[in-house]
């Protein structure tokens, strides 16, 4: 694949899948923005990446996803910076055993895994669709069929269980990826929902090491490397096949059946409202056709 003259965001790319993914981006040629939370693993990873493939177009921008004002100023950053964006992986995404609030006072796994990265791809459209032929890929996870995803109880404030909340906000990835699609027909830019694979990333981090964490070191073995992990989000990202696919779910590289509660229409169209409200767009010009 040549990517040349193409820019690609790549969010949550300074460890596992998303490192992987901006790594191979910029090896076929492309400029690549990568995004993460701490300075210092950002500087690290954009040394890394431009020593394993020569290449000089790299960039590099800061956000706390559990801030959505950390969100808005990226954005306004990027757009400033770039007048096109052909590629957008909202990789980044993360996995808690207890419950907590972002700043902004969401539970944290459903703001970091849908809130912010709505918010993030909704600021960016007008930069997208400037770019078209263009695509969004969005990580979800196998994992989204055990949600029970409840617009009465979507901050789980009641019945919280860490994996229940990764669930809910991978189904989020999904009717979101959906709706998203449904809005940008006719646009040129084309939208997709991924399963990596059983790849161990260490997403929960040592705070959150718990039963899963113990897990995940137990079958890290068995799992899948970051090299294949990172193998659906660059097919969806840049095989000539998808050109005129749209709002699709993938794994191992190709179309699969997402759970029945992911492939509603209704529920992809509420979830789209009550996020734009959440998030602060419900008001913003063009909000509602995106």
């Amino acid at each position: 694949m040549d990517l040349t003259n193409k820019v690609a965001l790549v969010t949550g790319a300074t460890d596992g899948i998303g490192k992987e993914t901006a790594l191979q981006l910029a090896k076929a040629g492309a400029t690549v923005i990568v995004h993460g939370r701490n300075p210092g693993k950002i500087e690290e990873t954009v040394a890394q990446i431009k020593k394993a493939t020569g290449s000089e177009r790299l960039d590099s921008v800061q956000a706390d996803y559990a801030s959505l004002d950390e969100v808005r100023k990226m954005a306004e950053h990027i757009k400033a910076s770039y007048p096109h964006i052909h590629l957008l992986i909202n990789n980044a995404g993360l996995f808690q055993i207890k419950r907590n609030e972002t700043k902004d006072g969401f539970e944290t796994t459903f703001g970091v895994n849908h809130l912010a990265p709505f918010l993030l791809t909704n600021l960016l459209l007008d930069t997208v669709k400037a770019s078209a032929p263009a695509r969004i890929v969005n990580v979800a996870s196998m994992l989204h069929k055990n949600s029970k995803l409840d617009f009465d109880n979507l901050q789980l404030n009641t019945g919280f269980k860490g994996g229940l909340a990764y669930a809910n906000s991978k189904v989020a990835n999904i009717l979101f990826t959906r709706e998203l699609a449904r809005r940008l027909e006719g646009t040129g830019v084309t939208a997709y929902a991924i399963h990596p694979g059983g790849v161990a990333t260490g997403i929960g981090g040592p705070k959150n090491i718990g039963i899963a964490g113990v897990f995940f070191v137990l079958a890290k073995p068995f799992m899948d490397s970051i090299e294949d992990g990172a193998k659906t989000t660059l097919y969806c990202a840049t095989s000539p096949d998808l050109e005129e696919v749209s709002g699709r779910y993938y794994a191992d590289s190709r179309e699969k059946a997402p759970a029945k509660q992911a492939q509603d229409d209704e529920t992809a169209r509420r979830l789209w409202e009550v996020s734009e409200q959440l998030v602060g767009l419900a008001d913003a010009p063009g909000a509602a056709s995106a």
